[in-house]
């Protein structure tokens, strides 16, 4: 039956009163085992008792991860977690997703994180269409606002700090970004970063281009750094580079020995994280949004040195982290 849940828009949960400091969201990803799963529905219940303000679910290179993905989304949301359903168009003709709106439509799913998405197999390979697809998310955004069963859906973009790799230049990037916004997204989650410039760059230039649709609220993603031959894999894979001087801090942590001395990268990896927190609350960031890969004890951290969560262990007097 349509209407099943009730999704509160995460354009909304932006304005609401958050006991921490700031509201807070998390990013999971499809679990691809039992095990996987029964770890991600207990970061689930850790984040819920935490105060998170949403939770998103990603959506796999090809649409690898459709099933997983709404069947993981519909479960959040009866936890009951305000959840956000990424869609892409890889590999999907326009029939597909429309089919696959009304569906979330039908559950109650209503608010979409509209991407493009990356090509299977090489996510910074060329970009090839569907035949009967679309080729830019600006093409879904559209198709949502026109369908009459997604009249109560709210939309969210990806935007890029640094510009997305594929676009020519900033300008191309903001004008990339300004389409979607103009066409019906109401906000956007930036694409990991590790210098908070390139976040209030992005914002400034937006803002700039256009004083209503490029003020519309910009999610800065974080992922709380625990090992540096992951964090440089993700970089690499959204097209981009860590700045030399985290780089730097993590290398000297590392002492020539990443395995050895892990503990000290991941000591340094939440301290950074937890630096560029502190700066984009008091830069007025209206939410962070947590990449967490299903684990809880990284973000928890964070927050905890932000004074928004309890410290992490039971040996500190705390067992709300699986």
């Amino acid at each position: 039956m349509a209407g099943t849940l009730r999704q509160i828009p995460i354009s909304q949960t932006l304005s609401f009163t958050t006991p921490g400091r700031i509201p807070f969201s998390v990013e999971f990803m499809p679990p691809r085992d039992d095990a996987a799963e029964e770890r991600l529905w207990n970061a689930a219940e850790a984040f819920h008792d935490l105060g998170v303000s949403f939770a998103s679910v990603t959506y796999g290179a090809g649409g690898g991860t459709r099933e997983r993905t709404l069947r993981v989304a519909e479960k959040l949301a009866t936890k009951p977690l305000t959840t956000l359903v990424h869609m892409t168009l890889v590999n999907h003709t326009e029939e597909q997703l429309r089919d696959m709106l009304r569906g979330y439509a039908d559950l109650g799913l209503t608010n979409l994180l509209a991407l493009r998405g990356d090509p299977p197999g090489d996510p910074n390979g060329p970009w090839v269409s569907t035949p009967g697809g679309f080729d830019y998310a600006c093409q879904l955004i559209d198709l949502v606002v026109d369908m009459p069963e997604c009249g109560n859906f709210d939309i969210g973009i990806a935007s890029f700090p640094e510009g997305h790799f594929r676009a020519k230049d900033l300008e191309a990037d903001t004008a990339h970004t300004l389409r979607k916004l103009r066409a019906g997204a109401q906000y956007s989650i930036t694409q990991m970063f590790f210098d908070v410039e390139h976040y209030l760059r992005l914002r400034d230039r937006l803002a700039a281009a256009d004083r209503e649709h490029g003020s519309k609220p910009i999610i800065p993603g974080l992922m709380p750094i625990t090992s540096l031959r992951s964090v440089r894999k993700q970089m690499e894979l959204a097209g981009a580079a860590l700045p030399t001087e985290v780089e730097k801090r993590l290398l000297d942590a590392a002492r020539g020995d990443e395995e050895a001395n892990r503990d000290a990268i991941r000591e340094v990896g939440i301290e950074i994280t937890t630096a560029m927190a502190e700066r984009l609350i008091a830069e007025g960031a209206p939410d962070l949004h947590f990449m967490t890969m299903n684990n809880v004890r990284a973000t928890q951290e964070v927050l905890h040195n932000l004074g928004m969560a309890p410290a992490w262990g039971p040996g500190l007097g705390h067992d709300v982290v699986r």
